[in-house]
């Protein structure tokens, strides 16, 4: 492989990085004084576009095949978080899942303390993966591991990042795998999706979290990355959970799921639509509620309401304009509600950013969506 390619085609400069609040639940993960030190998804974007451009701008077969190669690494890295060292030793032909479409992380390195990992994908991911690995393995001569020395990637990963703008150490590798796991949290993917994408352990294990197994993980996780690949963003408050009851009564239904996170939600159904979705305890649900159906109040004692739902958070953000004003509440596991209410009603709140608040919303405000 050629170590002779420099293009450097000045993009405009990245847009401010959104910067996170330092007592940030997910500090388990990575470090929060350290958050800043990583890209927002407009860099990210900006740098994904650098290297698509700059694979696609070779024009003999040879240099465009690797820098194919190359940006083969950077997706990998880029979507799964994956430590450069595992993805130079992974195994196209061995370790990717066509199946399930998941890749297999670790098989091939001999850590005892550290089993394998398989990392859902999205479907059109996992197509443009299968079709670099495709025109780099044409030959037999070219099977096996991804073959590349690991100071050349860093070296190209730096160049792209100053090419379009950013400073080259942001483009660092470990920094891109951090910047992922900032990209997931932010998306609202539950916390123990996070760690086992990433391949951390999960301390402190809640109650609610042992009841669901590797494979519900992953089935949350695909619904993450489809929706991602998808660049669907209507769906703003949205829980992921398991069924834990059904009570049925002559027309309508309750069901009660719990999330990964610990939380309960409920919702009241036609009895119907319960047949319809093929609803039962035990099978994965995602529930979804509309921002303006969200209520808030400043948090001293528990509201004594007829909503169905009440949860605890901290006020994150405050958007306000002339006639609406959105607030972003924070809950315990790092999921992220959004709560849509009148501008006047919002000045009579007094909420502001940091400020504990009681989020709660009705059954009847819950729509449940099944795979």
């Amino acid at each position: 492989m050629g170590k002779k390619e420099q293009d450097h085609k000045a993009d405009p400069p990245p847009a401010q990085r959104l910067p996170l609040k330092e007592q940030n639940p997910h500090g388990r993960i990575f470090s929060a004084p350290d958050q800043d030190k990583c890209l927002d998804a407009v860099q990210l974007h900006q740098l994904e576009a650098s290297f698509r451009d700059w694979a696609g701008s070779a024009r003999r077969a040879d240099v465009r095949l690797a820098r194919r190669r190359i940006l083969l690494i950077f997706l990998l890295i880029r979507y799964t978080g994956a430590k450069l060292s595992e993805v130079l030793n992974l195994d196209p032909e061995e370790d990717i899942d066509c199946e399930k479409q998941r890749i297999c992380f670790g098989r091939r390195q001999a850590d005892p303390g550290r089993l394998p990992r398989n990392v859902q994908v999205s479907e059109t991911l996992f197509g443009e993966i299968q079709a670099l690995t495709a025109d780099l393995y044409a030959t037999d001569a070219s099977r096996g591991t991804l073959r590349v020395d690991p100071g050349f990637v860093r070296r190209k990963f730096y160049e792209r990042a100053e090419a379009c703008g950013i400073a080259k150490q942001l483009g660092a590798p470990e920094l891109l795998r951090k910047s992922r796991a900032v990209e997931l949290m932010q998306s609202n993917m539950p916390l123990p999706a996070v760690q086992m994408l990433l391949g951390h352990s999960t301390p402190n294990l809640t109650s609610a979290y042992v009841s669901f197994s590797e494979e519900d993980i992953q089935q949350v996780t695909r619904f993450f990355m489809e929706k991602e690949s998808a660049r669907k963003t209507s769906a703003r408050n949205t829980f992921f959970g398991k069924i834990q009851s059904i009570g049925k009564g002559d027309i309508q239904a309750l069901v009660e799921l719990l999330t990964i996170g610990g939380h309960r939600i409920a919702t009241v159904i036609t009895r119907d639509s319960c047949q319809r979705l093929g609803l039962k305890v035990g099978a994965l649900i995602t529930a979804e509620v509309k921002a303006p159906w969200v209520m808030l109040q400043k948090r001293e004692r528990q509201p004594q309401c007829s909503a169905d739902n009440i949860l605890a958070g901290i006020v994150e953000r405050v958007n306000r304009g002339e006639i609406n004003t959105e607030f972003i509440v924070r809950l315990s596991d790092g999921t992220e509600v959004c709560s849509l209410v009148t501008t006047e009603s919002g000045h009579r709140l007094g909420l502001t950013t940091g400020d504990p608040v009681w989020v709660f919303f009705n059954s009847f405000s819950v729509v449940l969506l099944a795979e």
